[in-house]
């Protein structure tokens, strides 16, 4: 197990939280909102309600019409003299996507790391990289996909993991927290709701919150799917206290 512990100090887990790219379809440029009336009309094949209020819901979701508010990261570092397993944890959230995104990419740049996400293959990852070249911002080895074979792409997916070759299987990331005994990130708010909290609320601080506790839960899944307790005892650093 030792050396599994050691393994996990190249891991870098994280999530992101994403919203609308404007707080309503009418702060959009002409083209834009042109280009999301399209979209939303073939949202309202099972969602009847209007471009606008589509908007606030659902443009989060694509990196064509959303943005970045925060990146969350956790790592652990493992003392094996003392067998002491110390997990640190931070978030990117500035007051730009631009600058939010650059920082992150300073620290994918400090080392060769090993990235680990919930869905991370089909959400995270390619959503951080779409928004990185909207914001003219060079891709760090690590994001660079384009012509690798797929032994040389660094990235784990806990959901991929789970799926064990049945592609047509999805499993939210609180469903294994119940499965794993892991207590849930869903505390006071969850992804739905980040919208709204960001621009009814004004509360970046609660969607920071919100965003570690995932990653979190994505690192304990991991451990969990090593046949480590759920509720494994380590110390938790958080970074942004410290920085404070």
């Amino acid at each position: 197990m030792a050396d599994f512990f050691e393994h996990l100090n190249d891991i870098l887990f994280l999530d992101i939280e994403t919203i609308s790219g404007a707080e309503s379809l009418r702060d959009l440029p002409s083209r834009m909102q042109e280009e999301w009336t399209k979209k939303a009309q073939q949202l309202q094949k099972t969602d009847e309600r209007e471009a606008d209020d589509l908007y606030f819901e659902k443009a989060g979701i694509y990196a064509e019409f959303g943005k970045v508010i925060c990146i969350g990261v956790g790592y652990f570092t493992y003392k094996k003299a003392e067998d002491e397993l110390i997990y640190r944890t931070k978030s990117y959230a500035a007051s730009t996507e631009h600058e939010t995104l650059l920082e992150f990419r300073d620290l994918l740049e400090k080392k060769d790391w090993i990235l680990c996400a919930h869905n991370g293959k089909e959400f995270d990852i390619p959503y951080i990289c779409r928004r990185m070249l909207v914001n003219k911002l060079p891709l760090p080895d690590v994001l660079q996909l384009s012509g690798k074979k797929p032994w040389e792409i660094k990235h784990i997916d806990t959901l991929d993991l789970w799926k064990f070759g049945d592609y047509k299987h999805y499993t939210r990331l609180d469903l294994l927290a119940a499965i794993f005994d892991i207590p849930s990130s869903k505390e006071g708010i969850d992804g739905s709701m980040v919208n709204s909290v960001y621009y009814k609320e004004n509360d970046l601080d609660n969607i920071r919150k919100y965003c570690l506790r995932d990653v979190e839960v994505t690192a304990r899944i991991y451990l969990a799917y090593q046949g480590l307790p759920g509720d494994l005892s380590f110390q938790i650093i958080n970074l942004d206290s410290s920085a404070e």
